[in-house]
């Protein structure tokens, strides 16, 4: 192996984790969002609901298929690029894998009898047929991210002269890190589906499209996504705070901070050089306070380990000031909205407002991946948290680059093929044409 296979390696999961995480978003919260439509058309009697509902099932059908091709690639890529670690330890962490695939076996079983029952059963049980997948949605997501608790702070089990003993499968599922990961993971999704979901209609209504259909459109994924918006931020502090107790160091990544010291300022923007943070903005004492709600808590700087135990601190500090950023500016988006919607009883009428609305898609994308780059990246040089380096668990065998060439001119196509797709699902007859969907098919969209 030499060092440009072992780049190629972290080069060719990086890709492939960034590509799902977006996809499993969707498969996550997608389907609540479309049930909630379903629901409110058959309640209501409003078409519009209804409508949206079919089409939202039609894409998430799309989705779903595209996220199995790339979860796929993904849990091969976790045997053939890191041997070093499912080798050693993959009876220790092997059971939420198998959980996984038991809940998208689940998903993928009601997904096909949702899509395919439409007016072939009752509305009350097609609508509990939906049930389960928006479950396993979110049970699945639950289960890989528990897989990278284990990584982050890794338990259940024992090691002796290099061999893994006295495994608990259970107790490194349910590892310290789980709680505020896979809590911070979901309402993640939810925040991505349903910006993402908001900003198509966005466009739309920018183009002059203001009929109720895309209204309806906009509306329903926003209100979830806005909701969930505060309760993620809360969330995330929790995050932070369970970093400080536990990985100091990638505290002190996120936030540039080399030695350990009382009373550390929180530092907005600027660059890590020489060991020190330059051009930023320093908030006296904020990040003592925020990491243990006290102005002069000690944070354990970059000092505290060698030069070769530290991640690259530019690439963490920024991820993570992207990600809070754009987390705010969507929570006063969501204020915005709430505001106006109290004194009105109507969105803000100002392109300005439509054209932010349109960009949060992009930015909760942006978001989650910089969130990933924190969590992944802030535990360089470990692929298993103080007992293993990336460099001992790659794949020794050479010629690991042409690998990454060829996965990532899979995921090319894989993009090309669902960006066209969706396009044609967009433009198309929004359902099939059958006697008894008489009511939806023939609905205007203007």
């Amino acid at each position: 192996m030499t060092a440009t296979d072992l780049w190629a390696a972290r080069m060719q999961m990086s890709l492939s984790l960034g590509w799902h995480i977006v996809i499993a978003c969707f498969g996550a919260a997608m389907p609540a969002i479309m049930l909630i439509a379903e629901w409110r058309g058959h309640r209501t009697g409003d078409v519009a609901y209804r409508l949206l509902a079919r089409r939202w099932g039609r894409a998430m059908g799309v989705l779903f298929a595209v996220g199995a091709v790339s979860g796929t690639i993904l849990s091969f890529e976790m045997g053939l690029l890191w041997p070093g670690m499912m080798g050693t330890y993959g009876q220790v962490i092997g059971l939420p894998f198998a959980m996984e695939g038991v809940a998208f076996f689940i998903e993928a079983i009601f997904l096909g009898v949702y899509l395919y029952a439409w007016d072939r059963m009752p509305p009350v049980p097609h609508m509990l047929a939906g049930i389960p997948i928006v479950l396993s949605g979110v049970i699945s997501a639950f289960f890989v991210v528990t897989a990278n608790g284990w990584m982050q702070q890794p338990v259940g089990f024992t090691q002796e002269g290099g061999r893994v003993t006295q495994v608990s499968p259970l107790r490194a599922m349910f590892n310290p890190a789980v709680p505020t990961l896979t809590i911070h993971m979901i309402l993640a999704a939810f925040m991505v589906a349903g910006f993402a979901m908001a900003s198509v209609y966005a466009v739309a209504m920018l183009r002059g499209r203001r009929d109720r259909y895309h209204k309806v459109g906009f509306l329903l994924p926003f209100t979830v996504a806005a909701l969930v918006t505060p309760v993620q931020i809360g969330v995330g502090d929790w995050a932070a705070h369970a970093v400080a107790s536990h990985q100091p160091v990638k505290l002190a990544a996120m936030e540039g901070v080399f030695r350990t010291d009382r009373g550390v300022p929180l530092h907005l923007g600027g660059l890590y050089i020489d060991d020190e943070m330059r051009y930023a903005l320093n908030l006296p004492y904020g990040l003592s306070l925020l990491a243990h709600w006290d102005p002069n808590a000690e944070i354990v700087g970059l000092d505290s380990v060698p030069p070769g135990d530290r991640p690259p601190v530019n690439v963490v500090h920024w991820a993570f000031q992207i990600m809070v950023a754009i987390g705010f500016a969507l929570l006063a988006l969501a204020v915005w909205t709430a505001v106006n919607w109290r004194r009105h009883r109507d969105l803000p009428g100002t392109r300005w407002y439509l054209r932010a609305a349109a960009v949060a898609g992009p930015a909760a994308v942006l978001a989650v991946e910089a969130g990933w780059v924190v969590t992944e990246v802030g535990r360089q040089p470990w692929i298993v948290y103080r007992v293993l380096r990336v460099s001992d668990a790659v794949n020794p065998a050479p010629g690991l680059v042409w690998g990454f060439v060829l996965v990532a001119l899979v995921y090319l196509v894989l993009t090309v093929g669902t960006v066209y797709v969706m396009r044609r699902l967009s433009r198309d007859v929004p359902v099939p044409i059958a006697p008894q969907e008489a009511d939806v098919s023939g609905y205007k969209v203007i």
